[in-house]
């Protein structure tokens, strides 16, 4: 596999789900390996500081970058984005090793926890194209899981209203700014992070011990 937030206390909460999401059940297949494997899954769901907390607790995710994907321009930068001029979504860049944690529960945690998946191009009070529910597909068979996974999701009829997440293709990445780089782990008495990102790690600890980093079980 190949490899906005700012305004006020404005992410959506996590309480968007009547019943809790079911595995999914289509995954890309992982090749036996003695050595580990590494990964790219990028996705969009509002606020980069919110998504970014709550992927950081994974255990099998040994990084999570704050970025911009889906824009017209070959350039990304925060208030460009912001200002919805480039079609930019915030999104985040979850590298992990697909033999411990799957691309498909990347996504179960994605759609479950992260973000509010029927939510059209906003995430509670942020309204906007940078704001749009979207998985960044680097291949095909990305893309076929996300497909199986939201066709099931929409079968179980887990949502109180449709799911508006797109399938785009990931045509470049562009890192965010360095300050907003591990923003709710380095500012956790923030208003902002207190009332957005750590309501939702809290659901993410509750709903998915199992898939958690031993640091994050013992918090």
């Amino acid at each position: 596999m190949l490899l906005t937030c700012f305004a006020g206390f404005a992410c959506s909460r996590p309480s968007h789900a009547a019943t809790d999401l079911p595995a999914p059940e289509v995954d890309l297949q992982v090749e036996a390996s003695e050595e580990p494997q590494t990964a790219v899954a990028v996705l969009a769901g509002g606020c980069f500081w919110c998504t970014e907390a709550v992927f950081e607790e994974l255990e099998g995710v040994s990084t999570v970058v704050s970025g911009y994907a889906g824009g017209a321009n070959d350039d990304a930068n925060y208030k460009a984005v912001s200002a919805g001029i480039t079609d930019h979504a915030e999104v985040i860049a979850i590298t992990y090793d697909p033999a411990v944690i799957s691309y498909g529960q990347l996504l179960q945690v994605f759609f479950a926890v992260a973000h509010n998946p029927t939510h059209v191009n906003r995430q509670g009070n942020d309204v906007g194209r940078q704001y749009r529910s979207a998985v960044f597909f680097a291949s095909e068979d990305e893309k076929r899981v996300a497909e199986a996974y939201i066709a099931q999701l929409t079968a179980a009829g887990v949502f109180d209203a449709p799911i508006a997440t797109t399938l785009e293709p990931l045509k470049r990445f562009h890192p965010a700014e360095d300050y907003h780089q591990d923003y709710a782990a380095l500012n956790p008495n923030q208003p902002y992070v207190a009332y957005t990102s750590l309501p939702k790690v809290d659901k993410l600890r509750k709903q998915f011990p199992e898939l958690l980093k031993s640091e994050a079980k013992s918090e």
